[in-house]
């Protein structure tokens, strides 16, 4: 499992692959994607021109949150798997419950949620919980996983301020996906039935 490490200078570095016994506690991050012709990818990553995107926004918003969490390493679905890579990418699908569960923090970036200096919601005067209701993060197929799987989940705004976590937003959370607020709060998932 390769990561995104902050090094010296506030530059980026792709890791090699740390391997179970090794893994450094992280971050991970997670978001809707753009066109691929906007997001950073592995090989982006590897040749050095992950800046020249405007995807590169969300892994600055990444890199400077997991610092003030001081956190050295985060992992970005979008440039940490080799998607040209089939055994890679099989394997990644395969692990990601498992990549969430273990992560120290778990950022949610609604890019389609905005917040003012003021800290409301500006989103066409629409209240705060209505926006963030309407988010296309809650239309994904991976939100489930993102939402159970780590202990600590927060979520920001497109512009990086924090609004919330999956504990003082679980009542929202649960209105909107109908995930029960147990599952929400760690208890295991045996302890629910298949249509739970």
């Amino acid at each position: 499992m390769p990561f995104l490490e902050r090094i010296n200078g506030g530059e980026l570095s792709l890791t090699n692959d740390f391997i179970d016994d090794d893994i450094p506690e992280y971050a991970i991050f997670s978001h809707t994607w753009g066109a691929d012709t906007e997001e950073i990818a592995f090989q982006d990553m590897k040749d050095g021109t992950c800046k020249d995107k405007s995807g590169y926004e969300k892994i600055s918003f990444c890199k400077k949150q997991a610092k003030r969490d001081d956190l050295q390493y985060f992992w970005v679905d979008t440039c940490c798997i080799n998607k040209s890579n089939n055994t890679e990418l099989s394997e990644a699908i395969n692990s990601m419950f498992r990549w969430y569960q273990k992560a120290a923090k778990c950022y949610v970036y609604l890019l389609d949620v905005s917040k003012n200096d003021d800290d409301q919601v500006d989103s066409c005067f629409q209240s705060w919980q209505s926006v963030f209701r309407k988010s296309r993060w809650f239309t994904r197929g991976w939100t489930l996983q993102e939402l159970i799987a780590p202990p600590a989940v927060e979520f920001f705004c497109s512009n990086g301020k924090r609004f919330g976590d999956k504990k003082s937003l679980e009542q929202q959370l649960y209105e909107i996906t109908g995930i029960a607020v147990p599952a929400l709060q760690g208890t295991s998932l045996s302890a629910f039935s298949f249509n739970e």
